[in-house]
């Protein structure tokens, strides 16, 4: 990371709202997103195309030695590589969704993403880079100077994401409480660390919840155009 790279470091809990704000965030301040459970797909499609299990932790750390990770930063580019293999599409799989926990509580695995993740962001030439998935702002960007976590009642999170599946609402919610809970080693999703705004998008509609986001970034930054 560099001081000419501003850092927005959204953390928030599955049904917050952080992956679609995030985006429109970016998008209307002219920034860079970057998705990190995009790299966790990646990594997870890599191990299974070596033909090991992500429940090898040894297996994934050897796997991480030809781990070219490749994000497209824009907005609206959900490109995602790794080295010449476009595997956009492939990372969206079942079998690929599936294998992710398999090493998520790795924390060397952790560590080495993490560093990727912020090279990415560092060295991206771009106004800004709003990062955005789990434990963004406590150990990815720590230091970034706008860190928010974005959080909203778990009967709310599970209606917005029945309503983008239809899936069954209690069903969602039952799911939602289970990540959760998987989570919580990660992200504390009721308390924020010093320094961290809160946003909470409970009683918030989508334009709501960007407005409150850009008034912390704005307050933070100085200005739309973060001088």
């Amino acid at each position: 990371m560099t001081e000419t790279t501003p850092i927005i470091a959204i953390d928030g809990p599955a049904g917050s709202g952080k992956s679609s704000v995030s985006k429109e965030v970016a998008r209307r301040r002219g920034f860079g997103y970057l998705d990190t459970g995009a790299g966790y797909r990646a990594l997870a499609w890599h191990v299974l195309a070596r033909g090991a299990e992500t429940t090898d932790a040894d297996a994934v750390l050897d796997a991480l030695e030809s781990f070219d990770l490749r994000l497209g930063l824009a907005p609206d580019d959900r490109s995602v590589a790794v080295g010449e293999a476009d595997v956009t599409v492939a990372i969206r799989t079942p079998e690929v969704t599936g294998s992710i926990a398999g090493f998520t509580r790795v924390a060397e695995v952790r560590a080495y993403l993490n560093a990727i993740f912020r090279r990415l962001a560092g060295e991206s030439g771009l106004a800004g880079v709003v990062i955005e998935g789990r434990d963004i702002t406590s150990v990815v960007a720590p230091d970034a100077p706008v860190r928010i976590l974005m959080t909203a009642s778990p009967e709310v999170r599970a209606q917005r994401r029945g309503l983008e599946s239809g899936q069954d609402v209690a069903e969602v919610q039952a799911a939602i409480l289970r990540r959760d809970a998987s989570d919580s080693h990660v992200l504390d999703l009721a308390e924020a660390d010093p320094g961290v705004d809160v946003v909470d998008t409970t009683d918030r509609d989508f334009e709501q919840s960007i407005d409150a986001v850009l008034t912390v970034i704005d307050r933070k930054l100085g200005g739309q155009d973060g001088r």
